[in-house]
C-alpha cells in the first residue's frame, strides 16, 4: 500500500542548510552570552542590556530559522497569533509589575 503524502505548496519548508545556519547562529550568540557574563568586562547594567539584545536576537534567529516565520502571505496568521501572544505576554508582564509596585509603595510607607 503506498503512502500519499498531502503538502501546501505554500508552505514554508526548512532546508538542511537553513538548519544549519540556525543552529551555527544559535550556538554563537549562546556563546556570546556565556562569554559577556564569564569575562565580566562590561557593567552590570550594561552586561544586562546586552544580554537582553542578545535574547532577543536568538529569538529572532529561531523563528526565521526553526519556525519559518517571515513576511509572506503563508505566515500572516501565524506572524498574526504570534505577535498577539506577544501583546498579551507583554501587558501581563507589566500589569503584573506595576500592581507588584504599587503594592509595595501603599505597604512600606505605614
Amino acid at each position: 500500500m503506498a503512502q500519499s503524502h498531502v503538502s501546501n505548496g505554500d508552505d514554508a519548508h526548512g532546508s538542511v542548510g537553513g538548519y544549519i545556519a540556525g543552529f551555527v547562529l544559535s550556538v554563537l550568540l549562546t556563546a556570546a552570552s556565556f562569554g559577556l557574563v564569564l569575562g565580566g568586562l562590561l557593567p552590570p547594567r550594561t552586561e544586562l542590556v546586552s544580554l537582553a539584545a542578545l535574547a532577543f536576537v536568538q529569538i529572532v534567529v529561531h523563528l526565521i530559522y526553526f519556525l519559518h516565520m517571515n513576511g509572506s502571505s503563508s505566515q500572516r496568521w501565524n506572524v498574526l497569533a504570534f505577535s498577539f501572544t506577544v501583546l498579551v505576554a507583554a501587558i501581563v508582564m507589566v500589569g503584573s509589575l506595576w500592581v507588584m509596585h504599587n503594592a509595595s509603595l501603599n505597604m512600606m510607607s505605614r
